[in-house]
């Protein structure tokens, strides 16, 4: 989500590591996710630290906010090959489910304070839900984290669905760390002005890797691969944006992208198309925002580092709310299908998990609740409908309206089974 002071989409760090015996756990984790994902993440890797890098200078300032991400190739391949033969490796899990447990396959979840809501954990058993995102509101302590996780994939366990959920938090770096102390610890823009942007940023998504595993995540909504065009503007002024270079952000991102995931935590590309020539203040988690520049602009800046992170296998990529006049006047771009299924899957290729930003967001206050939200994101062609206010009803509605209009023909199956079929392609290499 755009990095905004509002709670939900901008909480800051949690802790990671789990208790005593608890790091002895996460790394056998580690280990079964790295194996799963090694081989084709090793080349990719070295490609990326050999890119060509150069640095942009940029402003920066203080921050306390930001938004979800995570990618990785083999897991895009399963789920392209899923779409297109109409299964899926965990088709067995979700081959008997009901309406409801079928959509809350594409939901995930929020909760305020630090301890799991019984209402929470009865959607999880029932096999009502895809994953819980996490702020630094959710946490207290080392010991706190470990046993919520451990609380949530017990109950998991007891589903119908033999999945692991998808738990999510924004680890960016620098300021934007809903764990705290946790790596990375540089900004992007640091790692962006250093003499070797690639290396750093593969450093910093080997980190963020072992942070999100220690702590019982496996889903990072970062990295941010937004250029920014003025310094200072809303992406650069937090320090969010590798650079103005769309090649650096490219190369950067990537490497961040491909170590993280080679770690066993799915990576987030966000915002596409990109916000950065979003000014300052414009923040979508606030209010509506408009973006007017030129098609072949936006093709050859902002969504340069796209090509990149797709041809490299990003798991998640997450659809900015602004509106973008070149491609879709009339709608965000998260709930257009000319932004998500035309320019992101048929122009440029991509066959992996879409994620929503915050649906609650203020830039969406003209399109309903989140019942109406979620189906209106569903049918532009957004797999997973981000439900991060704090409550957890707010995902229950979503859940029940993307339901009811699967049910009543507002959604055919055809397309929900695809979206269903990639987010279990991601969720069964990590686990």
């Amino acid at each position: 989500m755009p990095a905004s002071t509002a709670p939900r989409a901008t909480k800051e760090p949690r802790i990671s590591t789990r208790e005593p015996a608890s790091p002895r756990a996460a790394r056998r984790v580690r280990g079964t996710r790295r194996s799963r994902r090694a081989n084709a993440a090793t080349g990719l890797l070295l490609g990326c630290v050999l890119a060509t890098a150069s640095c942009a200078s940029a402003k920066t300032a203080p921050n306390a906010s930001t938004q979800p991400g995570t990618g990785s190739g083999s897991a895009s391949a399963q789920s392209s090959s899923a779409a297109a033969t109409g299964q899926s490796s965990s088709a067995p899990s979700t081959a008997k489910l009901t309406p409801v447990q079928l959509a809350g396959q594409r939901v995930i979840y929020s909760f305020t304070g630090t301890t799991v809501p019984s209402s929470l954990l009865k959607l999880i058993r029932e096999g009502e839900v895809a994953g819980v995102i996490f702020f630094s509101s959710n946490i207290s302590s080392v010991s706190q984290l470990a046993a919520v996780t451990k609380e949530l994939d017990d109950a998991q366990a007891e589903s119908p669905v033999h999945l692991p959920l998808l738990l999510m938090t924004d680890q960016e770096g620098g300021e934007v760390r809903r764990i705290a102390g946790g790596n990375p610890t540089q900004s992007q823009l640091t790692i962006g002005q250093s003499s070797d942007p690639a290396q750093a940023a593969a450093s910093a998504g080997t980190g963020a890797a072992e942070t999100l595993s220690d702590a019982g995540l496996n889903v990072n909504l970062a990295p941010v691969l937004d250029v920014y065009a003025v310094p200072g503007n809303f992406i650069d002024q937090f320090q969010r944006s590798y650079s103005s270079d769309p090649s650096v952000v490219s190369t950067a991102a990537t490497a961040f992208i491909v170590a993280q995931q080679k770690g066993g935590v799915a990576a987030t590309a966000k915002h596409f198309p990109g916000l950065g020539t979003a000014p300052k203040g414009a923040d979508t988690d606030m209010e509506p925002v408009t973006l007017t520049e030129p098609l072949s602009q936006l093709r050859a800046v902002d969504e340069l580092p796209y090509k990149s992170a797709i041809s490299n296998g990003v798991d998640l990529i997450m659809v900015s709310w602004a509106v973008y006049t070149a491609l879709d006047a009339n709608r965000p771009a998260g709930l257009s299908s000319v932004v998500v299924q035309q320019e992101l899957r048929d122009r440029l290729g991509y066959t992996g998990v879409t994620i929503t930003d915050a649906l609650e967001a203020g830039a969406l206050k003209a399109y309903g609740g989140p019942g109406q939200r979620a189906v209106d994101a569903a049918s532009a062609g957004m797999d997973l409908l981000l439900c991060s206010s704090g409550s957890v009803a707010q995902g229950e509605e979503a859940t029940q309206a993307l339901a009811s209009a699967l049910q009543g023909g507002q959604l055919t199956s055809s397309s929900f089974n695809a979206a269903v079929q990639r987010v279990d392609a991601l969720r069964s290499t990590l686990g």
